[in-house]
């Protein structure tokens, strides 16, 4: 198997310029835009906690004590909705498909593409993809931005095999080496990348892309020992390097979150247990881990490698912004950087394009000001306004929140009308049924906006549509979520794909895997599947394979191949139809009946009919002519003969006996004389 990296020994100098290099890029992104500023506006208004003020916050506070009186502000859900039935759309375009990447080929090639199917199956099952797309499409939707990183990795993992010399009851853990395509969301507040080019352009054209981890002192032991070539020499060094920038962040959204992370960040775990004199390695408590892929000249570097004058693609690894770990070469067949950015909303103006929640988020500003005024109506009416005399009332007894409070007048009220120390000023509130009705015209804005409606987002509406039109009307409302899913399929998926289909071909070793369709291990061949490398496609929820064959058109040309004798003559139409079946997910290949039985059924049929045929005319013969006449039979035919073996043809069961099938003469003569 082929080796998925180079990596090489980097001298101290190279390694010094190494690291600059990677502050520079993580720098020029931080000072040149503001991107997590804008992304905690969208996460806010998402989670609507954008309500900063003083009367929000004693309200909120007084209920959190147990006061119900008090009115909090409302922050009306519109950008949360919106999002997530985008979301949702996405999900099950491309994620609820069983295998989640599908494979079709040229028929000569099907068992190729059978394993491949079945590798991708197994590593998506392995490294829950579908969780990390569904992460991916909702920063997709969010910040009009989503990354993802799409490398061939290698994990240690353990496999349990029967030891007799340990335990003959229990098996014993062996640890052995995963190999295969690793995906993974990208925190977009901790992920950098070359923004001189679009987005969608940073595989092919950015000069780096990056993105930042946060990891304890033992995540970082499994981490390095778990890399398959590093700088040793640096290792220790590593761990005793601490935090310059801190460049991880870490964003304050939720007020009322479970754990605070700043804190968690900072635990010192080896102060709490005592040992911090006791170590030989001066650990910190947390430790950032960047992670690079960049697109340089090594001559720039000092670095001695062929072709030090040409592009190359390389991958570093450095400790709290100062120590270079890890460093090699990619040699991947793709050429690409290994990290995706997709935008959903690509209309040509690259980073100032708005997403779907920046562009439905002032709808949910002023509704929710248009509720608040309600709110504030209602606080109106639990209490009152009024104009008073301060000579005859002291204003700390009006405004008194005991509601039983009695209320004392000043000696200069004694002997006037209490009544004319006080006037109530009425209520009148004509605004929130009003507004209440305004509400749902912006709500409806908001779906016009987005090409959502009610139906979709699961509402009920009331109609008198028939269920042809409703059908007509929900898939004209698909619309605006189909160009979406053009353009991840264009922008995305299909580079995706194709680094999925290349490193399988590249670094994909011999194993035997479970196909979970056909439920039987397949024997995985990286010989026959690099042979075939340019006959597979890649197909998902928007280019499922029936598109991809064009099933309607195979299914009317099977038709007039079975209704055309002449036709029908020029094709094999037992493995036509299994591979029609295939490229609609059925699996009928292993119940194709072999070239042997075909000829031994064959050879029996005709049998079956002389016998048949002259059973006709021992009808009244006299017992010994029909003995004479039945030398004249050709014999039977066997199994045997033809190399075929009945029990081995069922895949389920052993197939029924030869015996049982084969034409009974005696009983067909014996019949024959009675009639």
């Amino acid at each position: 198997m082929a080796q998925p990296n180079t990596p090489m020994i980097i001298p101290k100098k190279s390694q010094e310029g190494i690291v600059q290099f990677i502050k520079q890029c993580k720098e020029l992104n931080t000072k040149h835009w503001n991107i997590r500023n804008q992304m905690m506006k969208v996460d806010r208004a998402y989670m609507r906690e954008t309500d900063f003020t003083a009367e929000q916050s004693k309200a909120k506070a007084s209920n959190n004590l147990g006061d119900a009186t008090k009115y909090q502000n409302i922050t009306v859900p519109v950008v949360l909705p919106q999002v997530e039935a985008a979301v949702t759309y996405q999900a099950s375009v491309f994620l609820t498909g069983s295998p989640l990447f599908g494979v079709v080929s040229d028929p000569k090639t099907m068992d190729q593409a059978m394993q491949l199917e079945t590798v991708i199956d197994d590593q998506a099952t392995k490294g829950g993809w579908s969780a990390e797309f569904i992460k991916f499409f909702r920063d997709c939707f969010k910040y009009n931005l989503g990354a993802m990183e799409v490398v061939w990795q290698r994990k240690v993992t353990a496999a349990l095999e029967t030891d007799l010399s340990f335990d003959t009851k229990n098996a014993r853990p062996k640890e052995t080496i995963w190999e295969g395509n690793g995906i993974k969301r990208l925190d977009l507040y901790n992920t950098f990348w070359d923004t001189r080019c679009a987005p969608v352009d940073v595989p092919l054209k950015a000069e780096y892309a990056g993105y930042i981890e946060l990891l304890s002192r033992i995540a970082l032991k499994q981490f390095i020992q778990e890399l398959p070539d590093k700088l040793v020499d640096n290792v220790i060094a590593a761990f005793e390097t601490g935090v310059v920038n801190d460049d991880f962040f870490i964003p304050q959204l939720n007020p009322d979150a479970l754990e605070d992370v700043n804190i968690r960040a900072s635990s010192n775990w080896l102060a709490w247990a005592g040992l911090g004199g006791e170590q030989k390695i001066a650990y910190k408590d947390m430790y950032e881990v960047t992670t690079i892929y960049a697109r340089i000249l090594p001559s720039d570097f000092g670095l001695r490698v062929p072709a030090p004058n040409t592009p190359q693609v390389w991958k570093f690894i450095i400790i709290n912004g100062q120590t270079l770990i890890y460093a090699e070469r990619q040699t991947n067949a793709h050429g690409l950087l290994p990290i995706l950015v997709a935008q959903p909303n690509e209309d040509g103006l690259g980073y100032q394009t708005k997403s779907l929640a920046t562009n439905v988020t002032p709808i949910q500003q002023i509704t929710s000001a248009m509720w608040n005024s309600i709110i504030a109506a209602r606080r109106r009416a639990i209490s009152d306004r009024g104009i008073y005399d301060p000579s005859r009332v002291d204003s700390a007894h009006i405004n008194s929140e005991n509601p039983s409070a009695k209320i004392p007048v000043r000696p200069a009220a004694y002997g006037k009308p209490v009544s004319d120390a006080y006037f109530p000023i009425p209520f009148r509130d004509d605004q929130s049924s009003i507004l209440m009705q305004e509400t749902g015209s912006l709500m409806g804005m908001a779906d016009m906006i987005s090409g959502q409606n009610k139906a979709r987002q699961g509402q009920f509406v009331k109609g008198n549509k028939t269920l042809h039109e409703f059908s007509t009307v929900m898939s004209n409302a698909n619309g605006r979520d189909q160009l979406c899913s053009i353009l991840l399929e264009a922008q995305f998926f299909t580079p995706l794909k194709e680094i999925l289909k290349v490193n399988i071909l590249q670094y994909q070793g011999g194993i035997s895997l479970f196909n979970r369709e056909t439920g039987t291990p397949i024997n995985i061949d990286p010989v026959a599947l690099r042979k075939s490398v340019l006959e597979f496609k890649v197909s998902d929820g928007l280019t499922p394979s029936d598109k991809l064959v064009n099933a309607d058109a195979l299914q009317v040309a099977m038709q007039v191949i079975g209704s055309s004798p002449v036709i029908s003559q020029q094709y094999n139409m037992g493995p036509l139809f299994s591979y029609f079946l295939k490229t609609q997910g059925a699996r009928i290949q292993e119940f194709e009946k072999s070239k042997e039985q075909i000829a031994f059924e064959q050879a029996m049929a005709q049998w079956q009919q002389a016998v048949a045929q002259m059973s006709e005319a021992f009808k009244g013969m006299d017992p010994a002519q029909v003995q004479e006449m039945m030398k004249t039979l050709p014999p039977q035919p066997t199994p045997e003969q033809y190399n075929y073996n009945p029990a081995g043809n069922d895949p389920f069961t052993a197939g029924p006996k030869v015996e049982n099938r084969q034409y009974n003469i005696q009983n067909q003569i014996t019949n024959s004389r009675t009639q």
